[in-house]
């Protein structure tokens, strides 16, 4: 058997290593953890922040760090501690808002505020995912703004998400940065933060370079860890823009996508 070529995973969670019915088949467990036992680290980089993580990641007994909130926290698992958070600016993305909704009209909204418990909060109108993650509803718009944000997300009642996500990038992309993280989600973050912002510090914790990282995601926001990491694996499900520029496209997350390319690389 041949070394395994890479000293670390990453891998996004819904859509990627996350099935459906939000499971990790025991395949993919076993492929991550023979990856590990061969040498490299496995780190979880989501979009979902880490109170939205935190089960996910207690479910599979993983320890390790975790990049969460797009790039936003560095959280240790193990631990249960926040090791960095970025934070989006509240003037800055109200002012972002104004702008999108003058291009646009009216938009639903939703806010990750910071921290380890930090909450979600849901305007009328926005269509939450069913599921067990628990929301916050709002009516006060000063509710919005009153403590520490991660990032907004924002729906429209005609455009799609890649409709959205273009106007909203095209109108405020100098202020803020926009991207499309899944079916109904378009997020307004911090101005340069992504996924590849979150994993290279994670990385230089674990002494970890991106010529030694292989990546697996499925949506637009997987892009910028694609361009950092030195070989990005698609998801057969995934978003045209992501496979567009992966090295190569795997099976879908419900076939194990992650654990084909894995067991190919441990056997060399």
């Amino acid at each position: 058997m041949s070394p395994f070529p890479y000293k670390l995973v990453a891998t996004d969670l819904d859509g990627t290593l996350l099935r459906a019915d939000e499971s990790v088949s025991d395949r993919t467990r076993d492929a991550l953890a023979a990856a590990v036992a061969a040498g490299a680290a496995h780190i979880v980089v989501t979009g979902r922040s880490v109170p939205w993580t935190r089960h996910i990641l207690d479910d599979l007994g993983y320890e390790g760090l975790a990049v969460c909130g797009q790039g936003a926290q560095v959280y240790h698992a193990g631990e249960h501690r926040l090791l960095t958070s970025v934070t989006l600016d509240r003037q800055l993305a109200g002012l972002a808002l104004s702008k999108i909704e003058a291009e646009v009209g009216p938009l639903a909204l939703a806010a990750s505020r910071d921290g380890l418990d930090g909450e979600v909060l849901v305007s009328p109108g926005y269509r939450v995912q069913e599921g067990p993650l628990p929301v916050v509803p709002f009516e006060d718009p000063t509710e919005l703004w009153s403590a520490p944000l991660n990032k907004l997300y924002i729906q429209h009642p005609t455009l799609s998400d890649d409709e959205l996500a273009s106007a909203a990038r095209r109108t405020v992309g100098s202020l803020v940065d926009v991207v499309m993280a899944g079916p109904g989600i378009v997020e307004i973050l911090p101005l340069g933060l992504t996924k590849a912002t979150g994993l290279s510090l994670a990385a230089r914790r674990l002494g970890v370079k991106a010529a030694e990282t292989i990546a697996f995601g499925d949506m637009p926001n997987d892009v910028p860890m694609f361009g950092w990491a030195a070989h990005g694996v698609a998801m057969a499900n995934a978003h045209d823009d992501l496979k567009s520029v992966a090295d190569e496209v795997t099976a879908s997350n419900e076939e194990d996508g992650i654990a084909v390319v894995l067991e190919r690389l441990l056997a060399g």
